[in-house]
């Protein structure tokens, strides 16, 4: 046998001793089974997590809303509810987070520049910032999108108007 040829079998009888312990000790150590995955705590799915957002939200459980509806835009970004949502809960919770309510609200209008809600709180939010004429855009806006002024969404942001007027005199 050549040096090369005895270099060979030395390398392959090496090799195979280690590829066997490393295959025993890989063996050994896997489970011959799958351990049950327990489920989680809070739903996974979007539809779910809206729907929970949607309770807490009705709770006045503004901290669980934020929570879940945090998670559901970061499952899906792009979707203009739930950022509606998420700024309602940040703008109702007991000490205003205007500032987040704003950048939520400005997130749905970017993806749906003609959602009623995110276009109606978003209006109500610029009450709450002493801004009634950019409230009163945003209920242009709205009789645009409804094409009347009959719509809920209209109504509603027209009345926080009058009220904040009245106020304000």
């Amino acid at each position: 046998m050549h040096l090369f040829d005895r270099a060979f079998v030395f390398f392959l009888a090496v090799f195979a001793a280690i590829a066997l312990q490393v295959g025993f000790a890989f063996a050994a150590d896997t489970p011959t089974s799958p351990e049950p995955v327990s489920q989680p705590a809070r739903p996974a799915g979007n539809k779910e997590r809206i729907t929970v957002a949607r309770e807490a939200i009705k709770a006045k459980d503004f901290k669980r809303s934020i929570a879940e509806l945090t998670l559901a835009v970061q499952e899906h970004p792009g979707n203009a509810e739930l950022h509606n949502l998420l700024g309602y809960s940040y703008r109702k919770q007991a000490t205003p987070d205007l500032p987040r309510a704003f950048e939520q609200y400005r997130l749905a209008l970017k993806f749906d520049s003609e959602h009623r809600g995110a276009n109606e709180y978003i209006g109500e939010a610029y009450l709450m910032d002493k801004k009634p004429a950019k409230a009163e855009d945003h209920l242009a806006k709205l009789k645009s999108i409804c094409g009347n002024t009959t719509c809920e969404e209209y109504q509603d942001l027209a009345k926080s108007i009058a009220d904040y007027r009245a106020k304000n005199r």
